[in-house]
């Protein structure tokens, strides 16, 4: 990239699509600052950079606490002096089990994770990106194909999922006026430790068990770093990106 280098936070970077995502954005050159609870694991992604590429930053923090937010974007700015691209991916699920046995704090965990942090990351990127001169930025939501149809037993990660999708809209329309806007890519099983289990067997609708087919997560990142380089006068709103033959088309 020419120029000052642009700067992109990712959340979830010390593992699975977060990791290739950050990887994959420093390595063209952006300054990525990794966010997440586990500092080991963010500060492998760091070793991985690329010496041509931008600089990474470790900003340990779990985004359901709203001061560790906070802080990491303070940190951001303090360091970078601006934010052009937001990639909200730091999730998580609960135990598939039906929605009668399903636990209190296990769906409260899931919806603090997968919709109120990335509604406290959005906040703070969107302050940010509206008073930075060059007034503007992106934001990219990980949603899932789970924002369009469910699994059996999967009512937190399905709900929370849906809700990212009105997130997204509501920023793409409210971020209009400050140039910001706002992405939702869908994700249909990446090869990471996330969906390892698809590889032994997992739940069907119909009630069987059966691999799933999965695909390089690289092709996640080579989708973000697409979105993240439009110009601000193009959006994707949003993508679906999916193992070709996994059972997705007719799942609904």
């Amino acid at each position: 990239m020419g120029g000052q280098p642009r700067v992109a936070l990712v959340t979830g970077a010390g593992s699975g699509i977060g990791r290739a995502a950050a990887l994959k954005l420093q390595g063209v050159g952006y300054d990525v600052v990794l966010v997440g609870r586990r500092i080991t694991e963010l500060e492998i992604t760091a070793d991985q950079a690329k010496a041509d590429g931008g600089r990474f930053l470790v900003a340990p923090a779990d985004v359901t606490e709203e001061a560790a937010v906070k802080a990491a974007f303070d940190k951001t700015q303090k360091s970078f002096g601006r934010l052009d691209v937001l990639f909200n991916n730091a999730g998580t699920f609960a135990q598939g089990v039906p929605l009668e046995n399903l636990k209190l704090e296990d769906w409260r965990r899931v919806v603090d994770v997968n919709l109120t942090g990335p509604f406290l990351c959005a906040r703070e990127a969107i302050r940010i990106m509206k008073a930075q001169s060059s007034k503007g930025g992106r934001i990219i939501n990980n949603g899932s194909i789970s924002a369009q149809v469910p699994r059996p037993f999967s009512a937190p990660y399905t709900a929370t999922k849906h809700a990212i999708t009105g997130l997204t809209k509501s920023i793409s329309l409210d971020g209009r006026v400050d140039n910001i806007a706002c992405s939702q890519i869908d994700i249909g099983n990446a090869a990471t430790d996330f969906t390892a289990k698809m590889a032994s067997g997992i739940l069907q609708a119909d009630g069987s068990t059966k691999v799933e087919p999965r695909m390089d997560v690289a092709h996640v990142a080579d989708a973000i770093l697409y979105i993240a380089n439009l110009p601000l006068d193009a959006n994707v709103q949003f993508m679906t990106v999916m193992a070709t033959a996994m059972p997705f088309i007719g799942r609904g």
